[in-house]
């Protein structure tokens, strides 16, 4: 089966566009005959062959440079030449550009089919304080959070102390983001000092929440033809003074990944109840991951990722395993829901 109707779109601008290439990489080597479109992180976009990209090694340490001039000027004039042969855009991108609405936004403008959720699913989805407000008012457990000031290091390690003081320990992230990228972990003041100096260099805005005691899961959802199911849990444990940031995420360094988690069933059944609440709440598509802390009194939202890594070692493709299917399958399964989504909009319009 050729997939020559379908086109991968990765790479971009944020921080998280070498964990887009490895996600490239895997999704390309399950379909074969898929074009590849590689958005360089200065604009311009570059037609990259299977076996190019296929080619590139440590693709998490390393930036892709594709050989040859590029294929488009910008994502823009590469979306206008590409709709016009009706194809099903693959988005392989993830973080700011990718996985917050944007790049939606423009393939909706050109009523063009694609992969995962719109651009207002998505919007919410990487706003991790809207997304934890709608997922408040639907019952779902969340810990304290307060987004921090801009630009202001004193202002923000004072927000910083009264929130370790109340809860004895926090974390401080960017409020869209993801891939761990910019994480703090709060035990004392000096972290505070630390944190408050580099988040007030930073360009993006920060929220801090209490820090939640209990083991860590992240569990897919996936729609489908017989509706929308979760998949089994994956549980993250770490070594003793080790954060889930970005190299022990994607390099190994001091994290240990168990799919399927060894926790109680009811544990693993209420958080998977949890992930399928926040996916329907914020109106998802196609699939999403949801990260969870099981605590004594029950999961607690941490967020929800609408394009997760689909590397060969992310959660998603481990969760597939899990359950039995097979990676090619649920990409096949992806395409027909965008497809599905394109013929019912063209009905409405």
């Amino acid at each position: 089966m050729s997939f020559d109707d379908v086109i991968i779109l990765f790479g971009g601008t944020s921080s998280e566009r070498r964990v887009s290439v490895a996600s490239a990489q895997h999704i390309s080597s399950q379909l074969g005959g898929a074009r590849c479109w590689f958005e360089s992180a200065n604009g311009p976009v570059f037609a990259v062959s299977e076996a190019e990209l296929a080619a590139f090694e440590r693709p998490f340490e390393n930036d892709f440079k594709p050989p040859g001039a590029p294929a488009f000027e910008s994502i823009s004039a590469a979306l206008d030449a590409g709709a016009r042969d009706r194809p099903v855009f693959l988005l392989g991108y993830h973080g700011t550009f990718g996985e917050d609405g944007q790049v939606q936004k423009l393939l909706e403008a050109r009523a063009a089919s694609f992969t995962g959720s719109g651009s207002l699913a998505s919007a919410k989805a990487f706003d991790k304080s809207w997304a934890k407000r709608l997922a408040a008012e639907q019952g779902v457990r969340v810990a304290e959070a307060i987004e921090l000031p801009r630009n202001d290091a004193r202002a923000i390690a004072d927000a910083l102390a009264g929130l370790l003081a109340r809860h004895g320990r926090a974390v401080a992230k960017p409020v869209a983001g993801g891939s761990s990228v910019g994480l703090h972990h709060l035990r004392n003041h000096e972290d505070i000092a630390r944190a408050a100096e580099q988040i007030a260099q930073a360009r993006e805005a920060y929220l801090a929440e209490a820090f939640i005691e209990g083991p860590e899961v992240t569990i897919g959802v996936v729609d489908g033809p017989h509706g929308t199911r979760a998949l089994p849990a994956s549980e993250v444990r770490m070594d003793p003074g080790r954060a889930f940031d970005f190299e022990g995420k994607y390099l190994g360094k001091g994290t240990l990944e168990i799919t399927p988690a060894e926790l109680p069933a009811e544990t693993i059944a209420a958080a998977q109840a949890l992930a399928l609440t926040v996916h329907k709440t914020l109106g998802c598509y196609g699939y999403s991951r949801t990260d969870v802390i099981c605590s004594s009194r029950g999961p607690v939202l941490l967020e929800i990722n609408t394009l997760p890594g689909m590397t060969r070692r992310s959660f998603i493709p481990q969760q597939l395993a899990a359950e039995g299917t097979s990676v090619r399958s649920f990409l096949e399964g992806q395409l027909h829901l965008a497809r599905e989504r394109d013929a019912r909009d063209a009905r409405s319009r």
